[in-house]
């Protein structure tokens, strides 16, 4: 399997910024979600989304990986870059290669077996792979997902009979099968057990070492623990975006200090 050609459009990795995101605004037919969204995502870091629900958290991240267009009526105005590189100029299907997505519920595909699952976008995007290279690929998605011991017996077993944890998990091992850059999560603990969600905080510290991870999360203790830099949107707008620990000790604008504080959420 060679993906020499795709590696050579990102692989400046001494680039301190993965993502650059310009005068972004966003809407659904006449609905305007993001209004001029403008931050830089770090890499190889945690960076949090926080805000009241309907706040556009998770219309930017599919923004960012190019499933907002899929939307009837979606438009979207301004520029998302990839290590400098545009991303609306970029082959959509292999932007979601680069920039794995996990969304809120688990959801392994049903039919598949968890090496399967593993596999998928593989299988999705008619890349033929032979069979020590499904083997090898499924393996370390799965170490790297934290969820190899626990399954390495069973990988031809349906990946649905796994716990809601370990399904997480799960499609968390499909995305990193790409080889992403980016990981999007998209309040990937909301639907879990206090245990699961605790392995899954940890993953995600382990994980940034080799991906540069964007998490929606409506849990504002999470995003203390696990983010380096956190984004607070209200009503479509960025209100404030820093360091976590310097906005949780001193938000600086009032709408920011509210909803920390639980005046609103």
């Amino acid at each position: 399997m060679s993906m020499t050609k795709d590696n050579l459009l990102f692989d400046d990795l001494q680039e301190q910024i993965m993502i650059t995101i310009s005068n972004v605004n966003a809407y659904i037919q006449e609905h305007h979600i993001l209004h001029n969204i403008n931050m830089d995502v770090k890499r190889n870091r945690v960076t949090s989304l926080m805000g009241p629900s309907g706040c556009g958290k998770s219309t930017l991240i599919r923004c960012i990986n190019r499933m907002h267009e899929l939307a009837a009526g979606a438009k979207i105005t301004g520029e998302i870059s990839l290590l400098k590189r545009n991303i609306y100029e970029t082959d959509p299907f292999y932007i979601r290669r680069k920039i794995g997505m996990v969304f809120q519920r688990p959801n392994p595909f049903p039919s598949m077996t968890i090496m399967e699952n593993v596999i998928a976008g593989f299988i999705l995007n008619g890349i033929s792979l032979t069979k020590s290279e499904k083997e090898e690929i499924t393996q370390h998605a799965l170490e790297k997902a934290g969820l190899w011991t626990e399954v390495k017996d069973n990988l031809n077993r349906k990946g649905i009979f796994l716990s809601g944890g370990q399904q997480q998990r799960l499609c968390i091992a499909r995305a990193l099968a790409m080889n992403p850059k980016v990981l999007l999560l998209d309040e990937p603990t909301s639907a879990l057990d206090p245990k699961s969600t605790a392995h899954i905080e940890s993953l995600i510290l382990e994980l940034k070492e080799d991906v540069s991870i964007i998490l929606v999360t409506h849990n504002i203790a999470q995003a203390q623990r696990v983010s380096d830099f956190t984004t607070f949107l209200f009503l479509g707008e960025l209100i404030e975006y820093g360091k976590t620990k310097d906005m949780f000790q001193n938000p600086k604008h009032p709408k920011t200090k509210a909803y920390l504080t639980g005046e609103f959420g």
